[in-house]
């Protein structure tokens, strides 16, 4: 009786620090990122595949917005700094243009220097498409829009929430990438849950 009070005991601490070690995936998610090839910033082509093996934040942004896209951006950047100074390094960013026919690889690589981005940080820039790609793939994937600009308007309207993908391309959650009244942006959960993915992927 007692030995199988102690083996009950170790498997439910056993299952306890598993537990506790995930990263619980939002209901809403669970599906793997769909097929995709782009352009980042370096003019280079840059597919699905190249996430295989990586956990990812991913951002929605263009480099015009005169909104959300600069403070998202800072958060991000934030989140990148905070995963180096912990040596973090099996993951990477790639923010998706809304607005591809002004955001050439020349624009991304001149809005990508504004931003104190750690020299060994992975982060993809990425055009290289149609508004009919980006309105799409944002809403397929993400459960989050991508409209036009008014009449008279250059600002796209677009999600400002970060979306965290594991090393299998499988989209677990997202998080508000800015302040936004009483919501503020998370940025210790954020760098939390990269750091628990990437040690999962590299124990396995």
């Amino acid at each position: 009786m007692k030995k199988w009070l102690i083996a009950v005991l170790a498997s439910l601490m056993f299952l306890s620090a598993c537990s506790a070690g995930a990263v619980e995936p939002m209901s809403r998610y669970g599906d793997e990122v769909q097929d995709f090839e782009v352009t980042n910033q370096n003019d280079e082509t840059f597919t699905r595949e190249d996430m295989d093996g990586k956990v990812w934040l991913l951002s929605f942004i263009f480099t015009n917005c005169a909104t959300v896209c600069p403070p998202m951006t800072q958060n991000m950047t934030q989140v990148t700094q905070e995963l180096d100074e912990k040596g973090i390094e099996n993951y990477g960013v790639m923010s998706f243009s809304v607005d591809p026919e002004v955001d050439t690889p020349e624009v991304l690589t001149e809005y990508a220097g504004w931003y104190d981005i750690p020299e060994n940080t992975e982060w993809q820039f990425l055009t290289g498409y149609d508004y009919e790609f980006i309105r799409g793939f944002a809403e397929d994937n993400f459960k989050t829009i991508v409209a036009p600009p008014p009449k008279g308007s250059n600002q796209v309207t677009h999600g400002t929430a970060f979306y965290l993908i594991d090393a299998d391309g499988t989209i677990i959650k997202d998080y508000s990438g800015v302040d936004s009244g009483d919501t503020k942006f998370p940025q210790a959960e954020v760098v939390s849950d990269v750091e628990k993915l990437v040690e999962r992927e590299t124990e396995e």
